[in-house]
């Protein structure tokens, strides 16, 4: 015999999957999906990348650190869940406003959802940010060679772009560090400043400092 709570909640599955399959109510499931799905991909990237950071360059104690990687993963997956459920509601609203998708609408919608959930200036969201700024500036450059407004490259433009990127990284690290993110200083200072400093065998292989 099933137990008495295994009872109680098959019904309710039941009732659940005959709504999804149904094929009613599917701009509102989208949405809760949405929602599920930002939770989850947030927590997927934030909680592997504040582990490894925290631990490698913060100070405090165990908790501390913890505490830390906790609070970079809330923030980081209920700002990506919020930001569907906005941009998916104002996408359907506008939509059925306008009787038909336009491209606009995703502008506007991501727009508002932008100003409101990413719009705070906090470290989380500014690496966000920044990480969405480097992929749209590559694929306007790629619309741009698509639709004819600038010209095929007769030649591999990937080495002299990274050339660039890292020249200019360097020469603000090394002359105007207080101008980068405080990430990228830790990382740059660990592996180009700390890199100077040793006493012995085991602040020179084994340990960065001791």
């Amino acid at each position: 015999m099933a137990a008495p709570g295994y009872q109680l909640i098959l019904p309710a599955v039941q009732v659940v999957n005959t709504l999804l399959s149904s094929g009613r109510w599917t701009e509102l499931l989208s949405i809760i999906k949405g929602f599920r799905n930002g939770i989850v991909y947030g927590v997927k990237i934030r909680a592997p990348h504040a582990l490894v950071m925290t631990f490698l360059f913060k100070e405090g104690s165990l908790l501390e650190k913890f505490k830390i990687i906790a609070e970079a993963t809330h923030l980081h997956a209920r700002n990506l869940a919020m930001f569907v459920v906005l941009y998916k509601t104002l996408t359907t609203l506008i939509q059925k406003a306008e009787q038909k998708p336009q491209q606009y609408h995703s502008f506007i919608a991501a727009f508002i959802g932008g100003y409101y959930v990413f719009g705070k200036n906090n470290r989380i969201n500014e690496q966000i940010n920044l990480y969405l700024l480097s992929r749209i500036l590559l694929g306007l450059s790629r619309l741009a060679v698509q639709r004819g407004i600038v010209p095929t490259p007769k030649f591999d433009a990937f080495p002299w772009f990274a050339a660039v990127v890292w020249g200019v990284v360097l020469w603000l690290f090394e002359y105007h560090k207080d101008t980068l993110q405080p990430s990228l200083q830790s990382s740059m200072t660990y592996l180009y400043h700390d890199s100077n400093v040793w006493h012995n065998i085991m602040d020179f292989l084994v340990y960065n400092r001791i």
